[in-house]
């Protein structure tokens, strides 16, 4: 199971492709809040998160993200010491002037947002981002034709995740998105276990994961642009 793209990413990418940056500041969100809140706004249905590393501790940096595009650009989201930052990478005749333009006011605007709003709904906030990174970590494992094994516990953690928050299983058309993600957990489960993921059935769950995932995008944003 090689990820090509991560490859690319790290030893051509980094090194020889054009890229725009931005640097936030985390004050007053934690350094895991604001991850969470630059995660969500660099994320959309066109993006595949292809890498995600997670920081031991709510307060300091270490976390990463890696997003491929349809219009085949990068974008890295990196929690740094004292800020984090968010690296557009493009091809000449392309440009990265939406981290700019669009990213950076929006984060913005989402971080005062979320630093006003009362304990509780942020914590139910960045558990729906945690189970967008669930599913975007699934529909990784899928593209990349992983072991069934895996992307059964992969649904799973997404389900599990959901089951728990409030913000999301009280909306509308959650019940849907539960009986999806339960019938891809029993497909692979039905599957050889150590087998990769059949190709004939990557286009269902791709389908169905993308729907998901918009459903999610939307329910989260409307929290975060109120």
């Amino acid at each position: 199971m090689e990820n090509r793209l991560l490859s690319q990413f790290n030893n051509v990418i980094t090194s020889q492709w054009l890229f725009k940056q931005i640097e936030e500041p985390y004050g007053p969100l934690l350094a895991r809040e604001l991850f969470e809140l630059a995660y969500h706004t660099c994320n959309s249905v066109a993006m595949r998160n292809i890498y995600i590393k997670q920081s031991s501790s709510e307060d300091q940096g270490g976390s990463k993200a890696v997003f491929y595009s349809n219009s085949k650009k990068f974008t890295a989201v990196e929690a740094l010491d004292n800020s984090l930052k968010i690296t557009k990478y493009f091809t000449e005749g392309t440009t990265g002037d939406k981290v700019i333009t669009e990213i950076q006011p929006i984060l913005k605007k989402r971080k005062a947002v979320f630093a006003s709003k009362e304990v509780e709904i942020k914590n139910q906030v960045l558990k729906s981002i945690l189970v967008e990174r669930k599913l975007d970590e699934c529909a990784n494992l899928v593209m990349l034709k992983g072991v069934n094994r895996r992307i059964y516990f992969a649904i799973g953690d997404a389900r599990e995740s959901a089951a728990v928050v409030p913000l999301f299983m009280e909306a509308e058309g959650a019940s849907l998105v539960q009986l999806a993600l339960n019938k891809w957990m029993e497909t692979a489960q039905r599957l050889e276990q150590e087998h990769n993921f059949p190709e004939n059935l990557i286009p269902g769950i791709l389908k169905n994961l993308t729907q998901i995932k918009r459903w999610l995008l939307d329910l989260i944003s409307s929290f975060l642009d109120k």
